[in-house]
């Protein structure tokens, strides 16, 4: 891997020495507090729909769902997956010159008619044409939040910068799961709908601060129109910046790992509502009977029995570990080289996937995600500190829109292949038709059960009780092989990461 040093003239490839933990902290200004809180708000509502997407798209519409096969709700992730992560590619560049704010306005107006959208058209239409709605309205409102962040730090509070905003972030990643879990025990419309409310506070915040660098960009904008500074056409711009190999060979290496890390948003809680007995979490928790404490129902995800753990409630231990300890590991990281920390966090991620194959325990499977949430710490905030450290001036949020690349190659195709493994080599759904078929019920039966009802039928069918059926399924396939499969692909990731890092060292020594 040799290029010429010109193809890097304008990027900053500099690791700044960085401030200490408590220095970092005090230097950050209140412009950033605010981004952090109008980013929480969003990532409430935004979470509290995808954390239960694949619940709500595979629950029978007996039960309010939409009633489709993990392969249509593939598509609609697959779709979701590219819109939002493609979008920002542009819409950085379009925030750099109109205005971050303005961006933020817009998009959340475009967010609450994705919600509103979902919760009147309950079909695979309406939840799709809904999920581009809000694909959209998140690949507008990222770049301009993000650039603003940029603009309201300095090169030496960078990494507890953004350390700091990523575990606000997952404060709203937390408390999301939280309110679609008690909301959709209601109907699931009342997901949607919540969504749209919390959302609709970002217009508060939009009204408590100055944007940082408006009177530059201003500037900017009249000495273009005055024909004092060329400026090219906005797609050409970011094609110029996309073709340099910084930006290409980052956005090869880091697809896997993104591949890996959304399977466990959208596959992992149906894994867990299919295979897993939470109730054993919270016997060891509080005993036998549960527990009927509302406030420790709502903060651990529990259902309204207070006898298990929902899978939302199970896959939120990844948000609340982030929430409290998301800093810790920023300060730890700092000390390395950001290609090396991404590195070991791809390592650790795909180990707790492999575990995630190897058992169904619960336990176990607690293990597994707080695996990967201290692997995600270490890589997450990272690309969004190295993209904006080595982005040319008056390019930030173009930069920090160009983040999203490997995420969405990763991320669609994981949208698409994901749910497919899952029902390839682990749907409940599936092998519970196989066992009725192998148990006398007739091939016209089986065909008239609707889609998500077909476990149910088989209980009341043979007599048997779910927890022994479930048994007898997942230990006669092969459940864990979609696991291997997608661990595998995150460790073609991790070599890929280990020859960039040590490209880009070659690149900085020379």
């Amino acid at each position: 891997m040799s290029d010429s040093k010109d193809a890097y003239a304008d990027n900053d490839l500099r690791e700044v020495k960085q401030l200490g933990m408590w220095a970092s902290i005090a230097s950050l200004s209140y412009i950033f507090w605010i981004v952090g809180g109008m980013e929480l708000v969003e990532r409430i509502a935004y979470y509290g729909v995808k954390a239960s997407a694949g619940l709500y798209a595979k629950a029978p519409v007996s039960e309010g769902g939409l009633g489709i096969s993990l392969s249509d709700y593939g598509v609609i992730i697959a779709i979701w997956a590219f819109m939002q992560t493609f979008i920002p590619v542009f819409t950085g560049g379009i925030s750099d010159r109109v205005g971050y704010k303005e961006t933020i306005f817009a998009s959340t107006i475009i967010k609450i008619a994705g919600y509103l959208m979902m919760a009147l058209f309950p079909s695979f239409y309406g939840f799709l044409f809904g999920a581009i709605l809000l694909a959209g309205g998140t690949g507008i409102f990222k770049p301009g939040i993000q650039g603003t962040l940029v603009l309201s730090t300095g090169r030496q509070n960078t990494s507890m910068a953004w350390g700091i905003f990523y575990q606000v972030v997952n404060i709203g990643g937390f408390l999301g799961p939280l309110v679609a879990v008690h909301m959709r025990q209601l109907s699931w419309d009342n997901v949607f709908y919540a969504c749209a409310a919390i959302i609709s506070l970002n217009f508060l915040f939009l009204l408590a601060y100055k944007e940082p660098g408006k009177e530059e960009r201003l500037e900017r904008k009249r000495k273009i129109k005055a024909g004092e500074l060329h400026q090219e056409v906005l797609w050409k711009d970011a094609w110029h910046e996309l073709k340099k190999p910084i930006v290409i060979y980052y956005m090869l290496v880091f697809a896997g790992f993104w591949f890996l890390f959304n399977s466990l948003f959208d596959v992992l809680p149906i894994h867990i509502a299919e295979w897993v007995d939470t109730s054993v979490i919270v016997t060891s928790l509080f005993g036998p009977e549960g527990t009927s404490n509302g406030i420790l129902q709502f903060w651990l995800g529990l259902d309204n029995t207070g006898t298990k753990v929902m899978p939302e409630g199970m896959l939120n231990l990844n948000a609340g570990m982030i929430m409290t300890s998301c800093f810790l590991v920023a300060a730890l990281t700092a000390k390395y080289r950001i290609t090396t920390a991404m590195l070991g966090g791809c390592l650790m991620s795909i180990l707790a996937f492999v575990l995630i194959g190897a058992t169904n325990a619960a336990w176990m499977m607690v293990l597994a995600i707080a695996m990967f949430s201290f692997g995600e710490m270490m890589i997450s905030p990272k690309k969004n500190e190295f993209m904006g450290n080595i982005a040319p001036e008056g390019k930030k949020a173009m930069y920090l829109g160009f983040v999203m690349l490997p995420q969405g190659i990763g991320w669609t195709l994981e949208g698409y292949f994901g749910p497919k493994l899952y029902e390839m080599f682990a749907s409940k759904e599936i092998f519970s038709l196989q066992l009725l078929a192998e148990r006398g019920m007739s091939q016209t039966e089986i065909d008239a059960i609707p889609q998500g009802e077909a476990f149910t039928t088989l209980v009341s069918y043979t007599g048997e009780s779910a927890k022994s059926l479930t048994t007898l399924l997942y230990n006669t396939h092969d459940i864990g092989m979609a696991w291997y499969i997608i661990a595998a692909i995150g460790t073609i990731s991790a070599v890929g990461i280990y020859l960039y890092g040590k490209w880009l060292l070659k690149l900085q020594r020379s």
